[in-house]
């Protein structure tokens, strides 16, 4: 015996798919309310008809999805079809509505355009420094890198730039146009630089309070690029440890699959100091341990442990020094 059922209506059936019992939505129906009934039923929940007739049949099995295999089961009509259509906008628009509030959809939008924006401003800000050396041969690029977009930025003229450089003036002075094109191309790139420093920030903050443990463990950037590399705070709380471990490796999992030898970490465990900072023959353990505790640390944060503290971050990270100093030099090759 089973109660089959969609928004309009449930019935009890038999083996023999003989109809023993039936309830209709006999309430006046507007898109809201059929939204909302098309709501529940995607949750998972009862119609009101429903659970009056699990109540008169407890030995019942719920078959939700039972109608679609009744050949006599009653068609929609075309106002019904109009309301139902009507309800499905509704529906998108609560859709779009909530997603607007999952932090694992924001940090997806935050930790993306940081990358375009990082992308970007390296782009730019080599043509700028590259522009400046052709003109200003005599300037010193890597002693003056940080500081040539803006002054460029903020000058009246290159040789003026050439002043607060402390350089000697351009042999061959640019024209008003291509001065025009250079001071825009270090405008832009300062422009660049301050929305994603402001990104940043907005990704820190919202991670810091998404990942709490997390963050303090691997930085709120870390942090933030591990839940979206692994599909949201959920996924990556139940996710095993070396799946963490490797994660942001796509090139090496690839080649891994041709046959090349396993990554032993990803981009975001290797950025942390103890495992990029460490002989490349003591990486893969340090990163391995490192890898165990953020799995422990996004399963606290989205299970609502409480947070590790500061002195138990700095006992993980003098730990993880603790391996290095066991293996300071290489293993010898058999």
């Amino acid at each position: 015996m089973r109660i089959i059922y969609d928004w309009r209506l449930a019935r009890v059936i038999d083996e023999d798919l003989n109809i023993l019992d039936e309830a209709s939505w006999t309430a006046s129906r507007t898109p809201s309310k059929v939204a909302n009934r098309l709501g529940d039923l995607q949750r998972g929940r009862m119609t009101q008809e429903t659970r009056v007739l699990s109540e008169r049949f407890p030995d019942a099995r719920l078959d939700p999805f039972g109608h679609l295999d009744i050949s006599d089961w009653p068609e929609t009509t075309p106002e019904e079809e109009q309301i139902v259509a009507s309800a499905a906008n509704i529906l998108a628009r609560r859709g779009v509505a909530m997603s607007a509030g999952d932090p694992d959809r924001r940090l997806d939008m935050l930790v993306s355009s940081q990358a375009e924006l990082r992308s970007a401003w390296t782009t730019i800000e080599s043509r700028c420094i590259e522009w400046a050396g052709l003109l200003l041969p005599s300037l010193d690029l890597d002693a003056n890198r940080d500081l040539i977009p803006t002054i460029i930025a903020s000058s009246e003229s290159l040789k003026a730039a050439a002043i607060d450089l402390g350089t000697e003036p351009p042999p061959h002075p640019p024209g008003a146009e291509e001065w025009g094109a250079m001071k825009e191309s270090a405008e832009r790139c300062l422009g660049i630089a301050k929305s994603l420093e402001l990104s940043e920030q907005a990704i820190r903050s919202l991670a810091a309070n998404y990942l709490p443990t997390l963050s303090r463990l691997v930085g709120p950037l870390g942090a933030a690029k591990l839940c979206v590399l692994a599909g949201g705070r959920e996924r990556l709380a139940r996710m095993p440890s070396g799946s963490i471990q490797v994660l942001g490796a796509h090139a090496a999992m690839a080649a891994h699959r041709r046959g090349a030898p396993p990554p032993k970490h990803g981009s975001v465990i290797f950025s942390m100091p103890q495992v990029s900072r460490s002989p490349r023959w003591v990486r893969g353990k340090i990163a391995r341990y490192l890898a165990g505790k953020a799995s422990i640390a996004s399963r606290i944060d989205h299970f609502d442990g409480s947070p590790w503290s500061d002195d138990e971050i700095a006992e993980i990270h003098k730990k993880s020094e603790e391996i290095r100093s066991r293996f300071p030099s290489p293993p010898r090759r058999k």
